[in-house]
């Protein structure tokens, strides 16, 4: 946390707090924390394979960020879009800063595969072996496996005069084949690597060969894997019989995965979002990976045909596409592994009496995955079978498959209950699994809406309405997550109930604006975006500078979240230090503020914990002169946040879970000196140290620890 902030001065007052020097470029800031997930994956205090996993993940966000990001930086290219962002920086000089930054650290991720992990895994009896060092046994067994199950699958699609290039489908392995033909000479095919498929197969020892007829991950045979490509290749004589087998290539490619969807056209939303999704296999291309062994030749008819500039090819020495490592963590080694713990569960709810009752008594709040997830999904479950309640309503984001929130929900209708939920169609990467469960909840007689035209429900709500005997209760759930209970075991969020009456109402109000038709701005506790969110953060800025001046110091503001990208909440936030206020930011990803600025903003502080669990609350905390206040939802400080979804943020008021959530949550973490790193002002990142004689503080480790501290009652 910040020292002893610097004095106000005049010269900072002279600052223009528009300069494009004084923010970071949004881009390059991700790219930063997925370097953070990089160095996870090179810390030897991990068990191996969560360092595996953090290497896993470092591709995989980076497949999205290419999906994403990249594709969008190049429609506004090919647009000439003149607009830049705070930084200035135009798209152009965007894409080379970014390939800038990427090169070394593949080369990094390559290294960190090759000379670190691999050797401890073998080390440790789990073999990721080439085809080629496979002995017979174990090739025939492949090979019979290839016969049996893989050959039925493959298309070889000829790249020719009389056959045009073939489609090559977003982030699918492929091979490119070469042939000698011997009346027509050297050919070219694309081969599609089948998705259905393991992509590390699981073989037996040599010794065991004989006596195993199938492969997989499932069974536990031994920890012996081979990729699947190098197995195709090594048969590829089946696929191509009486022609010669030159070489197999492995290549993928990325591609435009953010289709415009044209809202206020469609007749039917959920229609128009299963297209989109189908679209997004035939979006323009935009990066190519290839091994180093393969011949310019070969990747220039990849180029051409891709459409692909030079700079858009990375080749890369690990195997391509290594998010698929992940499957290694379905291995069967504990001792490899982060050690479990069971969540715990808050002293209030672990009677037989009734969770309408309790939080009728008292609000709750809920830490995850420190505190179990369980009492949301009961709550739902008691609320479907009690005769006393009338009515259910819920947004859905990110639901995950098998969801016991969305069969508690079709419980609840059976039952006779009105149940409304918003299922948000548009949550990128969800969107199939979002339209399962709306047709799902659908046929279940559950009234589903898909949200507001050019808005995404990103706001996660609850409510449960109750018929008592002193009149209609309105018992509320709210979270900075989502109501995914897989998640909720990695995720770090916030779970508040409370039986509130203005919340109750705020909540109501809300439900109608996303239902039906509103233009309701202003809320009596809750803070909504779009609308005042904005206006109402920057007020609260402004009332901690006037506190600050009018008392002669004492002003701290304190935000968790994942995102600071909105200029004018970090100009606020420089004015906040100019004033000499303390800001303390704990911004897992994207920082576009630039810290330790002279005269701008040396008085705040910026730091980034990358751990076993991703941190994805969001707290906001104010001083204000001793009437703290706390607000906790889920909205980030992004200009998409603010203006383009439906957000909340709500206060804790109850003052024992107000100090508890400060001291036991915020300060812990932003005391991190094991896993938290420091934003420097050049943008960079940089370990925090234990100072001499400062005890060594795990903030998720201490979570643990002391799990349900926060709802001690003592």
């Amino acid at each position: 946390m910040n020292s002893k902030p610097a004095p106000a001065n005049e010269s900072s007052k002279m600052v223009d707090l528009d300069h494009p020097s004084l923010y970071l470029n949004r881009e390059l800031s991700q790219i930063e924390f997925n370097k953070r997930v990089l160095e996870e994956a090179l810390d030897e205090k991990h068990p191996l394979l969560e360092r595996v996993k953090f290497l896993s993940i470092f591709a995989s966000n980076l497949d999205e960020f290419f999906m994403i990001r990249v594709s969008g930086l190049r429609r506004q290219l090919s647009a000439a879009l003149l607009e830049t962002p705070p930084d200035g920086m135009t798209p152009a000089e965007q894409l080379a800063a970014i390939r800038e930054r990427l090169v070394p650290m593949l080369a990094r991720h390559s290294e960190c595969w090759h000379q670190d992990l691999l050797p401890k895994l073998e080390q440790a009896g789990i073999h990721i072996l080439k085809f080629d060092d496979l002995k017979r046994k174990q090739r025939k067994l492949l090979r019979q496996h290839f016969e049996r199950e893989i050959f039925p699958t493959l298309t070889p699609l000829a790249f020719d005069p009389s056959h045009p290039f073939p489609h090559i489908s977003n982030l699918s392995m492929n091979l490119a084949v070469v042939i000698n033909d011997p009346q027509y000479g050297e050919r070219f095919a694309r081969l599609k690597v089948p998705g259905v498929f393991p992509r590390l197969l699981r073989i037996p020892s040599e010794e065991k060969a004989e006596s195993y007829e199938s492969l997989g991950l499932i069974e536990d045979v031994t920890n012996n894997f081979v990729w699947l490509e190098q197995v195709i290749a090594a048969n590829l004589d089946l696929l191509f019989p009486g022609l010669e087998i030159v070489a197999a290539y492995p290549f993928r490619v990325t591609r435009d995965a953010d289709p415009e969807i044209e809202e206020d056209e469609a007749s039917d939303l959920l229609l128009a979002i299963e297209e989109s999704v189908r679209m997004r296999y035939f979006g323009s291309a935009v990066r190519l990976e290839i091994e180093t062994g393969m011949p310019n030749r070969i990747r220039d008819v990849l180029v051409h045909n891709l459409g692909l500039a030079p700079y858009q090819v990375y080749t890369k020495d690990a195997p391509i596409g290594m998010a698929d490592v992940m499957e290694l963590n379905m291995i069967n080694r504990p001792d490899l592994k982060d050690a479990p713990f069971s969540p715990a569960l808050p002293p209030p709810l672990t009677t037989e009496e009734s969770i309408f009752s309790v939080i009728k008594r008292q609000d709750i709040l809920l830490y995850h995955p420190y505190d179990s997830f369980a009492p949301v999904v009961d709550f739902i479950r008691q609320a479907a079978r009690d005769p006393d309640v009338m009515a259910i309503k819920q947004t859905l984001y990110r639901v995950g498959p098998n969801s016991p929130v969305v069969a508690a929900l079709m419980k609840a209708r059976e039952n006779g209950k009105q149940v409304a939920v918003l299922v948000e169609l548009k949550a990128r990467f969800d969107e199939e699994n979002n339209i399962v469960w709306a047709r799902s909840l659908e046929r279940a007689g559950v009234h589903v809406t898909y949200g507001l035209v050019g808005l995404k429900t990103h706001a996660k709500l609850l409510m449960v309405v109750r018929r008592e005997r002193k009149g209609i209760t309105r018992y509320i759930h709210m979270s900075t997550g989502n109501y995914n209970d897989v998640t909720a075991r990695t995720y770090t969020d916030i779970g508040f109930f409370t039986s509130d009456p203005d919340i109750g109402s705020d909540v109501s109000d809300l439900f109608n604006a996303l239902t039906g038709y509103s233009r309701k701005q202003t809320y009596r506790k809750l803070l909504v975006a779009p609308g005042q969110m904005r206006q109402e953060i920057l007020d609260r800025i402004q009332r901690e500078i006037q506190h600050h001046q009018t008392n002669g110091g004492g002003g701290h503001i304190a935000f968790k979240m994942n995102s600071l990208v909105d200029k004018d909440c970090i100009k606020a936030l420089y004015q906040a230090s100019q004033a000499g206020i303390a800001v303390d930011l704990q911004i897992r990803g994207i920082c576009c503020l630039r810290p330790g600025v002279p005269g701008v903003s040396e008085n705040i502080t910026v730091t980034s914990i990358v751990g076993r669990f991703l941190e994805h609350v969001r707290i906001f905390y104010f001083h204000n002169a001793g009437d703290e206040e706390i607000l906790v939802g889920s909205a980030d400080l992004m200009p998409r946040n603010l203006d383009r979804r439906v957000e909340q943020l709500f206060p804790v008021e109850n003052p024992d879970l107000r100090e508890s959530l400060y001291e036991h949550i915020l300060c812990l973490h932003l005391k991190d000196n094991m896993q938290a790193r420091r934003l420097l002002p050049d943008g960079s990142y940089e370990r925090i140290q234990p100072q001499d004689g400062e005890p060594e503080l795990n903030s998720q480790l201490w979570m643990i620890e002391h799990r349900g501290l926060w709802n001690d009652e003592e």
